[in-house]
């Protein structure tokens, strides 16, 4: 992967022979959206996997961006620092072939970095419409998107730029909370913007699935997978319903990151006790392969709470592992070293 022909150590680490000088920096220097070169961990462009910086996103099938907006938030704010902590926290993923799966995603898939949607801060209503149009440009090259949020209703508009390309969408969606509080149409408000998506007939609550909910509300057609379930029965059985239920339908995943127990995911801004480990959340997202997903997030994120940069690293690792399902939804065979 190498310039000049040479060598790498293998996982990323130190070139053999001279010619340093050829790695490194690829979010800028790569040339090719697929493959990597070897990196130092603590240094170089954090783009997110270290995957090259680029608009031309012709050829790609998987594109991620970041949409830096937190302005809908009802507690700690702060997620709008998100998609730069995820980036940073990537590096380590960057480095080796992926754990469990035992093949590097990006020998099947061409991904690239988009950057960020830019939202002007002095003009929050245009959000909705900056963010929408922001993930149909990239939709309409048929890529996939991978979101780094952001606060949890920067989801919304994604979901319509996705539901404009494939129709009405099944969701799996984990969170703390079920984000479908009464809304009245015109709020900016990460905790109602799933019940405006359902009476938009964007999604359907017929095929979805709610995952680690440990907030009330009421009842609205979706089937709602509580933390006390999810600890009791295991991911396993979180992903046999969600396979079920899904079934061959196109699905949209959301992840808010306080659908993790704030013990192993603490930098967010509105936390709840009793929730996922961050092992089980990875566990059902690796079962997610089979299903066709159209796209995907990972919110909520407020790095000014984290520790040890605990949060960023579990919603980087959730993103990575979804690329990797999506490396074998399209044919990659898993190579998993021992027992997994």
């Amino acid at each position: 992967m190498s310039d000049a022909g040479e060598s790498s150590s293998g996982g990323g680490g130190l070139i053999a022979g001279s010619g340093a000088e050829a790695v490194g920096d690829q979010a800028f220097r790569s040339e090719d959206l697929r493959g990597r070169l070897p990196e130092m961990t603590y240094g170089g462009a954090l783009s997110f996997l270290r995957r090259r910086y680029t608009r031309d996103i012709a050829g790609a099938d998987v594109v991620v961006s970041g949409i830096p907006f937190d302005m809908a938030t009802s507690n700690r704010p702060g997620a709008r620092l998100g998609p730069r902590a995820i980036r940073a926290a990537s590096v380590g993923l960057a480095e080796l072939d992926a754990y469990p799966f035992g093949f590097d995603p990006f020998e099947h898939l061409a991904v690239a970095d988009y950057g960020d949607c830019f939202i002007d801060y002095g003009h929050p209503t245009e959000a909705v419409e900056r963010i929408e149009n922001h993930a149909a440009e990239i939709l309409a090259h048929d890529a996939q998107m991978v979101t780094l949020g952001g606060d949890h209703f920067v989801t919304y508009p994604i979901l319509r730029a996705h539901a404009a390309k494939h129709g009405p969408l099944a969701l799996i969606h984990f969170d703390a909370h079920p984000d479908t509080w009464p809304d009245d149409e015109g709020r900016l408000d990460h905790g109602s913007m799933f019940l405006r998506a359902l009476r938009e007939g964007i999604i359907d609550p017929s095929a979805s699935v709610q995952i680690g909910i440990r907030t009330h509300n009421d009842d609205h057609g979706f089937t709602v997978l509580g933390a006390p379930w999810v600890h009791r029965n295991g991911p396993d059985a979180v992903v046999e319903v969600v396979l079920e239920r899904v079934a061959d339908r196109q699905a949209y995943l959301t992840f808010d990151i306080d659908c993790i127990d704030p013990a192993f995911a603490p930098g967010t801004g509105t936390p709840v006790a009793g929730g996922l480990t961050t092992a089980q959340a990875l566990e059902i997202v690796r079962g997610l392969s089979p299903v066709d997903i159209v796209g995907m997030d990972v919110v909520e994120v407020a790095p000014a709470y984290d520790v040890s940069e605990i949060t960023a690293l579990a919603a980087a690792t959730i993103a990575h592992d979804f690329i990797c399902t999506r490396a074998v939804h399209v044919g990659a065979s898993p190579n998993p070293v021992g027992l997994t």
